[in-house]
């Protein structure tokens, strides 16, 4: 059992997952590295192969690196999810999804095969442990902190789960990464979605989904007195806020105000037609809190690089809440996440439904 390693984390290939894993082992953890495939060939049976990834040039961290293929499962529950949300009309965030569905799932079957106790990601939060419950905090270096995307993990999830960067900002984890021999300590972050290429999800829509092009260009552009103001090129190929790419003339700038897949319709508006203050929020998970039973006040975002604004959130059902924000909030987005912070914790978070006025 001793050859067995304590901690599994996550290696992508980039900086911050190999400093994690680095990290672990300086402070004296048996680590081993899983190296999640997603776009392979499916394999029903996924099961954990050497990986030829080499974390570190330094003799002190030679970590191994297995691989395990969950291209099938990540086709079926992130792939599928992202053109469904865009063919119902919404703006799915995959990465979130993804760090539930594949990450921390992958992880964990690699740490039961490889009898560890622990994960560990390269991931700028922090998890803390207090009245029973397991949190999730920022991350301390503001302009990294990835909190936002880790709304979705349970108690189990947490319960098992180290993110040794949360304490550090980028570029101390480009300093750590020269010192430990890391090979990728100068690769550039890339923003980009994993599987659309050039980060075009339109062009990705169009080739991924036969017909679907001809089957949606035509539908009506409405503005916010039903007035048809021309055609567009598909629904699914706009987001709310869009700017540019309408093929409309008007004497002061239009926006994507609401996208209508039911009849095949985008609606648009003046900048302040985006502003908006109430939304109704879907498939809560709650972290931080017992799921609640009675109105509070708190504070959220809408997106990743938003800020928090004081809200009151009140349930509606065992998973759903109406979100009201004390000032209207810029491009609700239907289908993007709101995530409810107390101060540095996760709270919990849910997928943006409905938006309307009160």
């Amino acid at each position: 059992m001793n050859s067995l390693p304590a901690i599994v984390t996550g290696i992508s290939g980039g900086v911050d997952s190999a400093v994690a894993a680095c990290l672990l082992q300086k402070e004296g953890y048996r680590v081993a590295g899983i190296n999640i495939r997603i776009l392979d060939t499916h394999d029903e049976n996924p099961s954990l192969e050497p990986s030829p990834l080499v974390i570190s040039d330094h003799p002190d961290f030679q970590i191994p690196v297995f691989s395990l293929n969950l291209s099938m499962k990540f086709f079926d529950e992130v792939i599928r999810y992202f053109r469904n949300e865009y063919l119902s009309g919404r703006t799915p965030n995959p990465c979130m999804v993804c760090n539930k569905t594949i990450k921390w799932y992958g992880l964990l079957e690699g740490a039961r095969m490889l009898g560890a106790k622990m994960i560990a990601t390269g991931h700028y939060a922090r998890t803390s442990f207090s009245d029973g419950r397991y949190r999730i905090m920022k991350g301390c270096d503001p302009e990294k902190d990835q909190s936002y995307f880790l709304w979705m993990l349970s108690q189990t999830d947490l319960s098992k789960t180290l993110l040794p960067l949360g304490t550090l900002t980028k570029p101390e984890v480009r300093e750590l990464a020269r010192t430990f021999g890391v090979r990728a300590a100068e690769k550039k972050e890339s923003q980009e979605i994993c599987f659309v290429p050039n980060d075009d999800y339109c062009s990705y829509l169009k080739n991924s989904i036969p017909g679907l092009e001809k089957q949606v260009a035509g539908g009506e552009i409405v503005d916010v007195e039903g007035k048809v103001l021309g055609r567009h090129r598909g629904y699914p190929f706009y987001t709310i806020g869009q700017r540019r790419g309408l093929g409309i003339s008007a004497p002061e700038p239009l926006y994507v105000t609401g996208v209508d897949a039911d009849h095949n319709r985008i609606l648009v508006g003046r900048k302040v037609d985006l502003e908006c203050r109430v939304l109704t929020a879907s498939g809560l998970n709650w972290v931080g809190i017992e799921p609640p039973s009675s109105a509070f006040e708190t504070a959220a975002r809408i997106r990743y690089r938003d800020r928090e604004s004081p809200c009151r959130v009140e349930p509606i059902g065992d998973n759903e809440a109406t979100v009201t924000f004390e000032t209207p909030k810029y491009g609700l987005t239907p289908g993007q996440a709101v995530v409810f912070y107390r101060s540095e914790e996760v709270l919990g978070g849910g997928f943006i439904g409905h938006t309307h006025q009160p």
